[in-house]
């Protein structure tokens, strides 16, 4: 190709210095070659072609429309030739960095003229690392190609077999037919094991001993996965047979999830997209476990993270959502590995253009050093005698669509389509038969480039250290499944293979199988001494230990005397008589908390852009802000008492106004005890409507991830955040909650709740060790906090409900009334209302969780269901919403938030039962306003009690309407979920 090394990152940033030259760059020939250009013009004796789909539109500029595929004709070749001789001569005596001061100021130089400047940030469509600059493979490749093959088969053979069985399971092969080479380097040179899966220790000051990598797998290659795991022995025949067949017990999922294989999978990728993002940001969180020492730092090869991706995947905002903050933040622990087999599910990724050039710039723009890995070794003699370039030209023209083709069909084909389009490549091929066409390689299907590739990644050059590294890995969807399936259109769906695909996959991979043997279906496994068995078993232990796997228990911690039951009574004992909100109740406790010796430094506070709305900025100096960098000024509040502090060993993590990046941050300190070692419990603080109804998915990660943490809805419910309107007032996150099976939701009214309600999650999850995450809805609401009353206990408030002491000789309750969060303050006053208007006395609870109750209830319900004539001791308990509630006093139960909430319990309650809720649109008004508007305010749960009391004849309905009157509440309105 040209003389001097393609390098993609010189020409990205001229102000950046040049480095050195290491071992990845030859030394630059004494002699000159031939001036050639990286994308040249047609060679003189050929005719430019006509326009074609290819070319750019009329009237389209040619510097902008498809930049990256043809360089327009050269009008001076002589001209063009002097200015690249006396670039590289200027290069070659004065050094590489003079280069650069010279390109920036011809750049100055044409935008001052205002010439339009072409995009810098797009490279040749050739490999990024060049013959010269590939290190010596460590590794045997003819044993490799061998297991490759037998892993390969094992994941096809899954998913027929499964299919055979039954075609509703499902499943994927082509995904993983095309990434199994970049997968298999992985495993046997760089994916870092951490000890075979057993419990991380812990060294001084609790710093984890952990070691390994962590992967992030495409989720549509898991069969592949599944396949490796099988010869390593860590997973047997019958699981295999069981591929997604998960309720017997020993099935393997259908993508990848630690909730269903809690011992295998580390991450869950199956949601589009979530898996880039959320690989970012634990890369971002072992930065914080080390700068606050709470993690070994590295001797020799630091930890990685890896994280497998499809082209398509890109597309999904998520995955391109934390590029920026991974340059900024220098994660060089991070590579992204994308696989470009340049289809999607229905099609390619990019028909009409290329996807590779796409990425390359939205990478290279964000920071991040790219390596394209395109084109296999065989191409390498053809790139050589490619003096004039028509080869990279004619790859530049072509797009996805065309590549596609290509990959669909056989090399008599790609030789009649792609080489034979100019005469100069016509030649270059023609030593070459069509078998020999067909056998070219793309770079993701050659372990050798995919190696260096991998090597440039772990150990970048000088310049392109501190950076995260992606590679854009070419490669063909089906790759190996012949005329079945490779470059197919409805490749990604296909699930079944006939006899005779099944007979030539086996001989294109050379696999030791018999045809029996073959059209059965049956597992290849090579017996435990042979070769191929021994050399993956040393790979693996040479590298740390086998992978995916994963920890399910951290090192204990010392008790914490933060939420010992004295210290938590004496913090609830502080709050009383107090005029507060539950918001600055949390925030006293979790500094409280931050304090506590034995638990402080496992604490992680993250917020986005709202810490002064919560009233957090009081830990800003104590604690500071998290930054990489340290704080490189001086903050504008220096003077202040509490100024803004950032640290490198800063304890909050201040994501900016990013739901979604604070959620992925929460989710690595929320699954630190596995993935590192280290138990960390993390408080995210929010406004309660940009939670559950905003980031939704990622909280369903959470819980696949078995994820152990608070997350703190703030300003919550429809009627507390006053002025805010529609958007911001939310009235949905507990019912939202109430669908995720492992987390835990709270919607404490009192001080003395909260405190206890943290206490108890913190109990489970730090010391207990219990698989889930507790939401906990606080207000920005000034209101009395009252003492917590006597004979009302821990266990009382954290099972759900509880009941308020009734005041000194009043009469027996006709009517109990439920209240939760900020309406439990309305539904006291209601029960005033009723005493002193209708002389109706009222019982009155609060109820600090329905979801809790509900799930109680339920397992209460199924045990009786399924035990109903068992012994005296199995006979149906009664649920405690029953045992608090049921009977013949009718109960109406209040929240700010949609009526479904309270209804979680209603087959349960075993009373006639009335719900109260905010279900509708929010809006701007006072707290009082919308309080009447949504119909929770006083007078309605007043109203609301004395019909519950008609309609068991307790009350007389001819006088609903005066007391409807005495109430101030208008009739003939629009119901509020229809206004």
């Amino acid at each position: 190709m040209s003389a001097l090394p393609q390098d993609p990152h010189e020409p990205r940033d001229p102000q950046e210095p040049q480095e050195p030259q290491d071992r990845r760059e030859p030394a630059i020939p004494s002699e000159p070659p031939a001036p050639t250009t990286a994308v040249p013009a047609p060679p003189a004796s050929s005719a430019t072609p006509a326009a074609s789909p290819t070319s750019a539109a009329p009237g389209v500029s040619s510097v902008n429309a498809a930049f990256w595929r043809v360089m327009p004709p050269d009008a001076d070749a002589a001209e063009t030739a002097e200015w690249l001789q006396g670039f590289e001569s200027l290069v070659r005596a004065e050094g590489r960095e003079r280069g650069t001061y010279i390109l920036r100021r011809l750049l100055d130089e044409a935008r001052r003229l205002r010439v339009p400047l072409p995009p810098v940030l797009n490279t040749p469509y050739i490999n990024t690392i060049a013959l010269d600059g590939q290190p010596q493979y460590p590794g045997q490749l003819e044993l490799e190609s061998r297991i490759a093959g037998i892993v390969r088969w094992n994941a096809l053979a899954m998913v027929v077999r499964a299919n055979r069985e039954s075609a509703d399971l499902g499943g994927h092969i082509a995904t993983y037919a095309s990434i199994a080479d970049l997968f298999e380097v992985g495993f046997n040179h760089f994916f870092r094991g951490g000890g075979n899966g057993a419990l991380p220790g812990t060294g001084r000051n609790g710093a984890s001993t952990s070691e390994g990598d962590l992967v992030f797998f495409q989720p549509h290659a898991s069969p592949g996965v599944y396949a490796r795991a099988f010869l390593e022995g860590r997973l047997s025949a019958r699981h295999l047979e069981l591929y997604r067949q998960e309720t017997h017990g020993s099935g393997l999922s259908s993508y990848c999830h630690p909730w269903l294989m809690p011992d295998f999978w580390q991450f869950p990728t199956g949601s589009m997209g979530l898996g880039p993002l959320t690989a970012i940001y634990q890369a971002r969180f072992m930065r914080y476990l080390r700068d606050r020492g709470l993690a070994r730092p590295h001797a020799g090869r630091q930890r990685m993270v890896w994280a497998f991706v499809g082209d398509g995947e890109m597309d999904e905002p998520e995955s391109l959502a934390g590029l920026s903050l991974a340059a900024r933040e220098g994660l060089d622990n991070l590579v992204f590995v994308v696989n470009c087999n340049l289809q999607r599910l229905d099609g390619p990724v990019r028909g009409n253009g290329s996807v590779v050039q796409e990425l390359e710039g939205l990478f290279a723009g964000a920071g991040w050093n790219v390596i394209k890995l395109l084109w296999g070794s065989d191409w390498d003699p053809l790139f050589a005698r490619d003096h004039e370039g028509i080869l990279v030209k004619r790859l530049h023209e072509t797009v996805d669509g065309e590549f596609q083709k290509y990959a669909a069909t056989d090399g008599r084909f790609n030789r009649e389509h792609f080489f034979n389009k100019y005469p100069e490549l016509k030649a270059l091929v023609a030593d070459l038969s069509d078998d020999d066409i067909d056998r070219l390689k793309r770079g993701g299907h050659d372990p050798v480039k995919i190696h260096a590739a991998y090597d440039a990644a772990v150990h970048p050059r000088p310049g392109q250290g501190g950076r995260p590294t992606v590679i854009l890995a070419q490669t063909k969807k089906g790759y190996g499944m012949g005329h079945w399936g490779q470059g197919k259109m409805g490749s990604h769906q296909q699930k079944k293979l006939d006899d005779e695909a099944l007979l030539a996959f086996r001989d294109r991979f050379a696999l030791p199988m018999s045809e029996a043997d073959v059209v059965a279906l049956e597992f290849c496994r090579p017996a435990d001494d042979s070769p191929e068995m021994r050399y993956l078993h040393a790979r693996r232990e040479a590298l740390g230990g086998y992978l995916p796997a994963r920890r399910g228990k951290a090192a204990a911690l010392p008790p914490s005397a933060a939420i010992a039951p004295a210290e938590t009574a004496r913090l609830a004992l502080r709050q009383a008589h107090r005029e507060q909100s539950t918001t600055m109740v949390f925030v006293q406790q979790l500094t409280q908390l931050l304090r506590d010796p034995a638990i402080g430094r496992h604490i992680v506070p993250i917020v986005a852009d709202e810490a002064r709305t919560f009233g957090m900025q009081s830990l800003f100096r104590e604690f500071a802000i998290y930054a990489a960098q340290g704080q490189l000024y001086e903050p504008e509040d220096r003077d202040e008492l509490l100024y803004y502090k950032e640290s490198q060993s800063g304890q909050i993590l201040e994501e900016g106004i990013n739901e979604a990046g604070a959620l992925s941050s929460w989710i690595a300190a929320a699954t630190a005890y596995s993935a590192h070692g280290v138990p960390m419990l993390p408080f995210y603080i929010f406004y309660s409507c940009f939670g559950f109804q905003r980031v939704g998915d990622l909280i369903f990660c959470a819980a696949d991830s078995r994820a152990r943490g608070f997350l703190v809805g703030a300003t919550a419910g429809r009627t507390t955040l006053s002025g805010e309107g529609l958007q911001h007032q939310d009235g949905t996150s507990l019912l939202a909650a109430s669908t995720v099976p492992n987390c835990r939701a709270w919607d404490p009214a009192f001080g003395y709740e909260l405190v206890h309600i943290v206490a108890h999650g913190i109990q489970r999850m730090l010391y207990e060790q219990r698989d889930e995450f507790h939401y906990l809805t606080v207000m920005n609401e000034n209101a009395p906090q009252p003492p917590l009353p006597a004979g009302v206990t821990a266990a009382h408030i954290t099972s759900g409900l509880y009941r308020l002491p009734m005041r000194e000789g009043a009469a027996a309750p006709r009517v109990r009334l439920v209240g939760s969060g900020m309406i439990l303050h309305e539904v006291i006053a209601a029960a005033g209302l009723l005493r002193e208007l209708f002389e109706v006395e009222a019982e009155v609870w609060s109820a600090t969780s329905f979801g809790e109750l509900a799930r109680q209830a339920r397992e209460v319900q199924r045990e009786g269901r399924l035990h109903p004539q068992g012994p005296e001791e199995h006979l149906t308990p009664v649920s405690h919403v029953e045992a608090s509630l049921g009977g013949t006093l009718p109960v109406v139960a209040a929240t700010d938030y949609v009526r479904a909430v309270p209804q979680l319990v209603a087959e349960y309650v075993g009373a006639p039962y009335t719900t109260l809720g905010t279900d509708g649109f929010g809006r701007s008004a006072t707290r009082r306003d919308l309080r009447r508007f949504f119909e929770v305010d006083r007078q309605h749960v007043a109203l609301a009690a004395l019909v519950a009391l008609a309609d068991i004849g307790a009350w007389p309905r001819e006088a609903l309407p005066e007391a409807t009157q005495r109430l101030g509440i208008v009739a003939e309105r629009t119901p509020p979920w229809l206004a």
